[in-house]
């Protein structure tokens, strides 16, 4: 792959994972809900907004850690990957936890943008994936619980 193909490719990467092209962004999706219906499962819905974005971002600090390490540990399915209900959530948590996310796209950016990383070739420690998978499986999935974020706003009479 040429120098200006891949980047490209690393562009239109990065531009997936942060979202906005086809869907709002994890932050329109989450800005302005109030503190005290974080927590609130709206009614035929299994999840809460910050059960959401906590499982945003388990899932993507998972896929970031398989895709950086061969000592990457499995999580255990779903309980690893989904926190349990609760009736309060701070600020502080609430930031923490949207830190994080942006944290962990930033790492993900750089093992994109290392020049010594094929992006293509399969991942020594995994079953076939490859950088390319991984960054897909990480915009994907964000924006399948964005949109699951949005729908609990609605039923929560909180979005535009």
């Amino acid at each position: 792959m040429h120098a200006d193909q891949r980047k490209k490719l690393i562009n239109e990467l990065t531009a997936l994972i942060r979202g906005g092209n086809a869907h709002v962004t994890l932050e329109e999706a989450i800005t302005g809900i109030p503190a005290n219906l974080r927590t609130t499962i709206p009614d035929n819905l299994p999840y809460s907004i910050w059960q959401l974005l906590q499982h945003i971002r388990i899932a993507q600090k998972d896929i970031v850690d398989f895709s950086i390490s061969k000592d990457y540990k499995t999580l255990v399915w779903p309980d690893e990957y989904w926190p349990k209900p609760t009736d309060h959530v701070s600020d502080e948590e609430w930031e923490d936890s949207i830190k994080e996310i942006a944290d962990d796209q930033q790492h993900f950016f750089t093992l994109l943008e290392n020049e010594d990383n094929d992006l293509f070739s399969p991942l020594a420690w995994g079953t076939g994936q490859n950088i390319v998978r991984e960054a897909m499986l990480i915009a994907d999935h964000n924006s399948y619980h964005i949109a699951e974020i949005i729908v609990a706003r609605r039923l929560l009479g909180i979005w535009k």
